[in-house]
C-alpha cells in the first residue's frame, strides 16, 4: 500500500512537471520590448516602460517627451549664487563684495549657537579642531599636510559674516578649503558662523 502511494506521488509530480514545462515555454516572448507576464506583481518596477527622449508621448498635450523644466528649476551641478568665483581675481573681489552685501539673518542666541556647534562638529571639526584653532584630526594625524586656518585669530575674527559665508559656500581663495555649498544649506552656514563667532568670545 505504501509503495503504491509513493508511486502515485511520483507519477503526479512527473505529470505536474510535464504540464508546467509547456506553460513556461509559451510564456517566453520573442518581442524584446515586451518583458512578458509578471505573475509576482512586483517585477514591473524593474521593467518600466519609458519613452525615449525624442519619441512622441501621448501623456503630454504637445506630445513631446522632452519637456521644458518648470520655472525656478536649478540644473544639476549649478548652484545659484550671485558671487561667482571662476578666477582668483573674481574670488577676491566677490568675497569682499559678499562681506559687504551679505548680512547674517540669524541672531546669535543660545539655540542658534547650539545648532551651529552641532553642525560645526559634523562639517568643520576634522580640519579646524574643537576650538577652531586649526588643529583638527586631519592635520594632527598628518593626513592633511597644510595647517588649516585658525578661526579664532584676528585674520578671521575681523572679517564680516558675509565673507565667512562666501568661504563656506565657495571655498577659500587659496584653495586649501574646498567649497561646502553643496553640503551645507544656507541657513546652516549662518548657524556655523554664529558658533565660530562664539569661539572667539
Amino acid at each position: 500500500m505504501t509503495m503504491s502511494k509513493k508511486s502515485f506521488k511520483m507519477k503526479f509530480l512527473r505529470f505536474l512537471t510535464l504540464m508546467i514545462i509547456p506553460f513556461a515555454l509559451l510564456s517566453c516572448n520573442k518581442d524584446k520590448n515586451n518583458p512578458g507576464y509578471d505573475y509576482m506583481g512586483v517585477r514591473d518596477m524593474y521593467y518600466t516602460k519609458y519613452y525615449k527622449a525624442y519619441s512622441p508621448n501621448p501623456i503630454f498635450r504637445d506630445s513631446l517627451t522632452n519637456q521644458l523644466p518648470v520655472t525656478g528649476a536649478v540644473a544639476r551641478g549649478y548652484m545659484p549664487f550671485p558671487y561667482p568665483g571662476a578666477t582668483i581675481t573674481d574670488r577676491v573681489v566677490n568675497q569682499t563684495l559678499a562681506g559687504v552685501q551679505l548680512v547674517n539673518p540669524l541672531t546669535g542666541d543660545t539655540g542658534t549657537i547650539a545648532e551651529g556647534k552641532r553642525l560645526y562638529t559634523i562639517f568643520c571639526v576634522d580640519c579646524h579642531g574643537d576650538q577652531g584653532k586649526g588643529d583638527g584630526y586631519l592635520y594632527t594625524s598628518g593626513l592633511f599636510p597644510a595647517k588649516p586656518r585658525s578661526l579664532v585669530e584676528t585674520f578671521i575674527t575681523s572679517k564680516p559674516d558675509g565673507e565667512l559665508y562666501y568661504v563656506i559656500t565657495m571655498g577659500s581663495i587659496s584653495g586649501l578649503m574646498g567649497p561646502h555649498g553643496s553640503q551645507i544649506a544656507p541657513e546652516k552656514r549662518w548657524k556655523i558662523i554664529n558658533y565660530i563667532r562664539s569661539l572667539s568670545n
